[in-house]
């Protein structure tokens, strides 16, 4: 077995044509470009770009098997090189008559005839299949099964998320409200949750979770992700690893801080003041708050006696987060490491002040070690080091 890193949750901006896929990702997240920037600046080995069910973009990917960019992995993916393996996905809006409000979910697929059925599929439930995270008029159970028989992964994605999630929206108490528990295969925590938080959550402990960045743009590739122990690079031996079986499996999560995260805490959703316990917000007197991850976490939560055993997780302040890496800086430890994932892992302290000062040198440390002081984020800001 290897040990390999890998994003299962990054967005296409445009296709190569300019086309929108993404609205609001970046347009120079292209899937040539998320291909090169992942395996040589970030060290990833997987990636899971999950807006491959857009016609242009299944296109894409035929050309650069056409031309030898990309093969076909034995056992499903594509490989571009041989390090670097792409899972095709989908991210999709359910919003069906069981759900309370939008539920996004991440669906996986095998290969490239399991991709253009589903496109097919989706493209006659969907106004607008060439756009990214778009509603499907479905039942949730209906995409769990469809998933189901073109041997693909069902996640559920940033879980806890106030907005368009399980937790967040689209279930009061319980998933099952919504989905067919026994056809979810991973639970997708999101920026302002981890393991130790979620796992008090009963229903949760009979799935593995997944750390993935949700990039829209380059620079958020990994910012989130996972260690994985595979014997290949394929889209069968990721299932194998999710599903724990025959040695393969997700061997540690890498995540931010929660406090970083983005809806941490609760904010007033008129001024996006943080809230404490108090009713009224104390900048503008709103009475009116868009609740924390946190706070929904802990409506959640029941004593969960049989700890579920999972891999560590991680708390991971991302490269460009950190103060003293600017992006000059953050460019010399790509020249001089070769990629981000060395530098957040494995470089040593004294590898390290070759090239950063010692300030910078100490936080990236400190970084590893859980030591940075973290403001907390909310309502759509991200937290911030002090």
């Amino acid at each position: 077995m290897t040990s390999c890193y890998a994003d299962l949750h990054i967005h296409i901006g445009r296709t190569m044509s300019g086309r929108p896929v993404k609205i609001t990702g970046s347009r120079s997240l292209t899937l040539p470009n998320i291909l090169t920037f992942s395996k040589h600046a970030k060290g990833l080995s997987m990636v899971g770009v999950i807006d491959c069910h857009s016609p242009e973009v299944i296109t894409e990917i035929e050309d650069m098997i056409k031309d030898g960019v990309l093969l076909e992995a034995e056992g499903g993916g594509f490989l571009y090189g041989s390090d670097l393996c792409l899972i095709p996905g989908s991210e999709i809006e359910i919003n069906d008559t069981s759900c309370s409000g939008p539920i996004h979910v991440l669906v996986y697929l095998p290969d490239l005839s399991a991709l253009k059925e589903w496109s097919g599929w989706l493209a006659q439930r969907m106004s607008n299949i060439t756009l990214s995270s778009q509603r499907i008029y479905a039942e949730a159970t209906e995409v769990q099964q469809k998933t189901a028989d073109l041997g693909g992964l069902f996640v559920p994605a940033h879980v806890f998320t106030p907005f368009k999630s399980m937790y967040g929206k689209g279930v009061k108490n319980s998933l099952t409200e919504v989905f067919d528990p026994c056809r979810i295969d991973g639970i997708e925590l999101g920026l302002s949750s981890d393991t130790m938080m979620a796992d008090g959550i009963m229903e949760l402990s009979c799935y593995p979770f997944l750390t993935s960045s949700d990039a829209h743009s380059l620079e958020k590739i990994g910012r989130e992700h996972m260690e994985l122990l595979v014997s290949q690079l394929s889209f069968q031996e990721l299932k194998m690893a999710i599903q724990r079986k025959d040695g393969r499996m997700i061997s540690a999560n890498f995540g931010l801080n929660p406090l970083l995260g983005k809806y941490y805490e609760n904010v007033c959703a008129d001024c996006l003041n943080v809230l404490a316990d108090q009713r009224a917000c104390t900048v503008c007197g709103s009475v009116k708050k868009i609740k924390g991850v946190s706070k929904r976490i802990e409506e959640l939560k029941a004593v969960n006696k049989e700890k579920s055993q999972r891999p560590p997780y991680h708390h991971q302040v991302p490269l460009e987060f950190i103060p003293g890496i600017g992006a000059r800086t953050l460019e010399k430890l790509r020249v001089h490491f070769g990629n981000d994932m060395y530098v957040l892992h494995h470089a040593r302290e004294e590898e390290l002040r070759r090239i950063l000062p010692h300030a910078a040198t100490q936080n990236v440390i400190k970084a590893r070690n859980g030591q940075l002081l973290i403001r907390a984020g909310g309502g759509g800001s991200y937290g911030t080091i002090e």
